[in-house]
């Protein structure tokens, strides 16, 4: 192998530590003269160093450099770890030293003011001579004067310096009080030069600069006690920088606002006792700024109330944002509807304090808790719905006392009078009580964030929802309740009528007594709360409201008695098979037998009678004290099924214009059967003014089609007093009170003196 190429580079480098040799030579200085000089060029160096190589020597140097390099580095890296602990304590020694550094930079800055205000003085030393020497031959009978002021000058800069180091204020601002005074007067008897006063000016006004930070940084103090607080602003102000006396003061109010909020982090953040006492330390943190913004500025704090307000309202917003977060979002969406009005009734009873000094906050509080007062809300009737809606579907629909009269709103003592008062209930209509009671418990003041109507309206929901779980209680109903967009609910049939009672009963009682009084207890909590009550003195009263409510609720009660007396009507008028029970065949038919019939009224009316007589003995027992509910209850049943048969267009198309006229049979037995209805509706107290007229213009209507066949109505029916007297014998018969075998004959017949009369006379049998 040719050694020619590697003999040039070895010679090369061999040359190189030639060099390297004669540079050790040399000082550390004269080495590094070469790289110091701005005239330094690397390229050229490295050209010259290397001119005698070719490239491949160069190549190899570089490689061998490369080599130099990495071993460099892994040498670096295997020092670091094995001196890491080194390094570590080498670093906060560093970090130490410059904390010593810094410190040392202070003392440095404060020595250097000492030095420059003495220079000052020595200046202005000088300058006092100068001025003596300068104006010696022209001021000589101003010399002693002259001589005064300045050794005055002398020494109240050396004493406002001490007064300012020491800092006592109250001294330091007297003294700067009597310099603004002397600058007057030496400006007005011109006893000083110009440079001189303007000197004196400059220390004045420089002075008062270091006493308005001292003053700032002792206002800034944690430690500051209030006393020394309000007479540091008070100095500020006076010093000419009341805005910003007046900006630290409430600063310190708020540090030390939040200084005490952050101590509270032990405290549960559930629970009204948190609540209470944030909302205290808020309120009282701003009354006590607003003491002290009084206390200094006196006449000019108006000038501030725009500050104030907005601090004022800044803190607030903070003690909402931060309820917001620790209680109100949680409960708010677990349906805590008590937490929630708790904590909004604590704020405002402290909010209410200062608006009797004229910082009404309580807007700003209402509109940051409203939302999640209206979500604890809805979230709370939506729990009364379902909660309801799953005992309805076990409910047996028998009426019974609660087994706890807690939110009953009723006595809980177990005295026979008390407990006559107690209300009788089915299971989930006193589960839906209990929880309606509860639920306006915890309301609290719904009518200061305007959500009073927002719970009126969500009850009526609640309830509305709760009919619609007793009318599809009754059997056959179609009622359908689909709040939710998930068809109706499940819920036991009540299959006796005594049951089907019991549902209107439910009904009643909660509309008419047990819901108003649970909505009475807003109005009351407010008379018994001194703040809410004057804060709410300007609002409308809520009374046409309440009873805009009970009309409502009524409104829904008469809907499931609409839903009965169908129901009942439908079980009269049609056979299980769907077939008519009452049309007119029962009428047409009776002309065709040879014989006169017994009189007695038909089935069909027999057997409204009875149910009639069955409704009222069950709602005797269960609406005691309301029996105007039971007798319009069994005036609405016996109006239906009367209201049916004047509206049955397939009934008077037959009796009107059907192939078999109405004769004579037909047309004493509908009106005996009218009778019937009206004697004992009369007897029974339910006989409406509707029913009376409905009945009458029944009557009306057959004569007038018996007489459209040519036969005289008159001539075939008997007196008034027989219809009356079969009507009430059938009311004894079918009562028990009396037997066929006891009833004479002649009784049940019509007289062979049938005369004319006024048909007004039929009805003068009824009243109202």
């Amino acid at each position: 192998m040719d050694p020619t190429p590697y003999s040039t580079p070895r010679g090369s480098i061999s040359s190189l530590a030639d060099s390297a040799d004669l540079e050790a030579n040399l000082t550390l200085s004269d080495k590094l003269k070469l790289f110091k000089s701005s005239s330094f060029d690397p390229n050229d160096y490295v050209t010259t160093k290397s001119r005698s190589m070719n490239e491949k020597d160069i190549k190899h140097v570089c490689a061998y450099l490369c080599d130099l390099k990495k071993a460099s580095a892994e040498e670096m890296r295997k020092s670091v770890l094995a001196n890491y602990s080194a390094f570590i304590r080498t670093s906060k020694e560093i970090s130490d030293l410059e904390g010593e550094l810094l410190s040392m930079r202070n003392l440095l800055s404060t020595q250097a003011a000492l030095v420059h205000g003495l220079a000052d003085r020595s200046r202005l030393g000088s300058l006092i001579t100068e001025t003596e020497d300068s104006d010696a031959d022209d001021m000589l009978d101003e010399k002693a004067d002259k001589s005064k002021t300045e050794n005055w000058l002398t020494g109240y800069l050396e004493k406002l310096e001490v007064l300012l180091a020491e800092k006592r204020v109250e001294e330091a601002m007297a003294s700067l009080q009597e310099g603004e005074t002397m600058a007057e007067e030496i400006r007005d008897r011109k006893a000083l030069s110009p440079s001189a006063f303007l000197i004196l000016q400059a220390a004045i006004t420089e002075h008062k600069t270091k006493l308005a930070d001292q003053l700032a940084e002792t206002i800034c103090q944690p430690s500051t006690r209030r006393f020394e607080l309000r007479s540091s602003a008070l100095a500020l102000k006076k010093l000419g920088d009341g805005p910003r006396a007046h900006t630290l003061l409430l600063s310190s109010h708020q540090e030390r606002l939040q200084r005490s909020m952050l101590s509270l982090r032990s405290i549960s953040y559930s629970g009204g006792a948190h609540t209470a006492t944030l909302s205290k330390l808020v309120f009282s943190t701003i009354s006590q700024a607003m003491n002290d913004s009084l206390t200094v500025f006196g006449e000019e704090e108006p000038a501030y109330t725009s500050e104030m307000v907005t601090w004022a309202v800044k803190q607030v917003d903070a003690l909402c944002f931060y309820l917001k977060k620790h209680v109100l979002t949680s409960t708010a969406a677990s349906g805590g509807l008590r937490i929630s009005s708790e904590c909004v009734h604590v704020c405002l009873s402290h909010c209410y304090f200062l608006e009797a000094r004229g910082l009404a906050l309580s807007p700003v509080l209402l509109k940051q808790f409203r939302p999640f007062v209206e979500q604890a809300l809805n979230t709370s009737l939506k729990r009364i719905e379902q909660s309801s809606a799953a005992i309805a579907a076990v409910d047996d629909w028998l009426l019974a006392y609660s087994p706890t009269s807690r939110h009953t709103g009723m006595p809980s003592s177990g005295s026979l009078s008390n407990l006559s008062q107690a209300p009788k209930l089915s299971s989930s209509a006193h589960k839906f009580n209990a929880m309606v009671q509860e639920f306006f418990e915890d309301v609290g003041p719904l009518e200061h964030l305007d959500l009073d109507n927002l719970a009126y309206e969500g009850l009526l929901q609640v309830f509305n929802s709760y009919i619609n779980l007793l009318m599809n209680a009754l059997p056959g109903s179609v009622e359908t309740e689909n709040l939710e967009g998930l068809g109706p609910k499940i819920v036991r049939i009540a299959e006796t009528e005594a049951q089907q009672v019991a549902l209107l009963a439910n009904a009643l009682l909660l509309a008419d007594e047990l819901i108003p009084r649970a909505v009475m207890k807003v109005s009351q909590s407010t008379k018994n709360d001194e703040y809410l009550r004057r804060a709410s003195s300007e609002k409308h009263q809520k009374a046409p409201e309440q009873r805009e409510l009970k009309k409502r609720l009524q409104r829904e009660v008469d809907r499931l008695r609409d839903s009965f007396c169908r129901l009942h009507t439908l079980e009269l008028v049609f056979t299980e098979e769907g077939e008519a029970r009452l049309n007119a065949m029962m009428y047409l038919s009776m002309d065709t037998y040879e014989e006169e019939p017994e009189w007695f009224p038909s089935p069909i009316f027999q057997e409204l009678f009875l149910k009639l007589t069955r409704m009222a003995s069950i709602a005797t027992d269960m609406f005691v004290g309301r029996e105007r509910f039971a007798t319009l209850l069994l005036m609405r049943l016996s109006d239906t099924v009367i209201l049916w048969l004047s509206e049955d267009q397939a009934f008077w198309e037959d009796i009107e214009a059907g192939q078999v006229p109405l004769g004579a049979f037909g047309l004493r037995q509908l009106y005996l059967d009218m009778q019937f209805v009206i004697i004992f509706a009369s007897q029974g107290r339910y006989l409406s003014r509707q029913l009376h007229q409905v009945i009458k213009n029944i009557i009306s209507r057959a004569i007038e089609a018996v007489a459209a066949t040519g036969l005289d109505p008159n001539s075939v029916l008997p007196e008034d007093e027989w219809f009356v007297e079969v009507s009430q014998i059938a009311v004894k018969m079918l009562t028990g009170k009396a037997t066929f075998g006891n009833v004479e004959r002649e009784v049940t017949s019509p007289t062979a003196s049938v005369s004319g009369r006024s048909m007004s006379s039929v009805h003068s049998h009824g009243s109202n």
